[in-house]
């Protein structure tokens, strides 16, 4: 990792290298950008798909039904959903990405920029825009390759979906990826103004606040239902080997969960079949799948008024957090003593507004098609309310308190 921050050039015409004479770099690089690119999308896809596939082989080995080939074309499947490519099985669609192996491939590309970028020693800005587009690319291909080759008579998935969904998670990821090992990362955030940089941690603290109460309320709830739980897993009798398989989907299915509450806490809601609605106004769900993750799915009925008050005060302080590190950051400026505690304010609600975009898109993705008849709907149908609701509470929150912390600030001398 750190041959690459004492590399012998900078892009800004520098030098990384203590003064005195130069000495030959024995560790220096020699693949071209492209090879390195390719070898690094060529890792990701096999990564992952190795895991898709050992899951569904365990699976395999635990039904009593289907062959090796089937299974491998399953967790090949389940890997193309994964990248929102959406699978069509007879008359069922399976379009919602389990967001939980979606976040594992995006790691693994994260990763795998870095090798690339480390490994071809790529500094100039063509090359790393070179090696990002050769890997999006890439690994792009590779699942118009694998949606080719998984479709057959009863399993269709749409190659160029495929291909769209996987490069853009390749480019987001493995951009990231490349940007952090070469140094370009800390170049950008040096020539990123203040204000903005303010801001980006501010929104991450609002979300990471919003999921963090999503996750302990979901746990809560799953606790009080803990006997469905066990009814479930009694009723699905899955054996130890199916219920390994059987952790391994509700570990991939969880972050979806946690989107779902979190619609919940918006208020709109979200829905796990067509005609349901599952909000703080009220449940009507009827009967649900022997999923355990579904376990802390309240009754059909009124819901709790303390669900309601929760709705009103997370985004508050949600935005409270945002806030803070806003506030916190922008005192520790340089040019902080020039600027008033609206600006301040300014910077929170702007830190609110990319918050709630960021929710947005992952409730828009959590959702989709989970099967036939009722399941074909499944998700926040209400994503814009919902991040419009948690936009304005966050808001509220960032810019009341920026300015009520910045304004307290000691005034200079003079």
């Amino acid at each position: 990792m750190t041959d690459m921050l004492s590399r012998p050039g900078a892009r800004d015409g520098g030098s990384h290298q203590a003064p005195g004479p130069a000495q030959p770099d024995a560790t220096a690089p020699t693949k071209p950008v492209i090879v390195s690119a390719v070898i690094g999308a060529g890792a990701c896809l096999l990564t992952g798909l190795l895991a898709c596939a050992a899951v569904a082989v365990v699976g395999w080995l635990a039904a009593a039904f289907g062959g090796a080939a089937g299974a491998v074309r399953a967790g090949a499947t389940v890997w193309l959903v994964a990248h929102k490519a959406g699978a069509t099985l007879g008359d069922a669609r399976l379009s919602v990405a389990p967001l939980g192996l979606t976040l594992f491939l995006a790691w693994c590309l994260y990763r795998g920029g870095r090798f690339t970028a480390r490994v071809s020693g790529a500094d100039e800005t063509k090359d790393l825009a070179m090696a990002s587009g050769v890997l999006a690319v890439t690994y792009g291909l590779g699942a118009l390759i694998i949606a080719l080759l998984t479709s057959d008579g009863t399993v269709k998935v749409s190659p160029a979906t495929a291909f769209l969904g996987a490069a853009t998670l390749a480019l987001i990821a493995g951009t990231a990826g490349i940007l952090v090992e070469s140094g370009a990362a800390s170049d950008i955030a040096d020539a990123t103004p203040q204000g903005l940089r303010d801001v980006i941690p501010a929104a991450a603290a609002a979300v990471l606040t919003i999921v963090a109460v999503a996750s302990l309320l979901y746990a809560v709830l799953l606790a009080v239902h803990f006997s469905r739980v066990t009814s479930m897993l009694e009723l699905l009798d899955a054996g130890v080997v199916g219920s390994v398989v059987l952790f391994a989907i509700c570990l991939m299915l969880l972050p979806n969960v946690i989107l779902y509450v979190v619609a919940f806490l918006a208020g709109p809601g979200f829905q796990l079949g067509v005609g349901t609605t599952i909000a703080p106004t009220g449940v009507t769900v009827g009967n649900l799948p022997a999923l355990p993750l579904l376990a802390a799915v309240p009754a059909d009925g009124a819901t709790p008024t303390y669900l309601l008050v929760l709705t009103a005060l997370v985004p508050l302080l949600a935005g409270v957090m945002a806030g803070f590190v806003v506030a916190r950051r922008g005192v520790a400026a340089e040019d902080s003593d020039v600027l008033g505690w609206d600006a301040f304010a300014l910077r929170g609600a702007i830190a609110a507004l990319l918050a709630g975009i960021v929710l947005m898109v992952l409730m828009l993705l959590s959702g989709g098609a989970a099967g036939p008849g009722r399941m074909a709907q499944v998700g926040v149908s209400g994503a814009i309310p919902a991040a419009g609701v948690l936009m304005a509470g966050m808001a509220i929150g960032a810019a009341i308190t920026a300015a009520a912390v910045t304004a307290r600030r000691p005034q200079p001398a003079g």
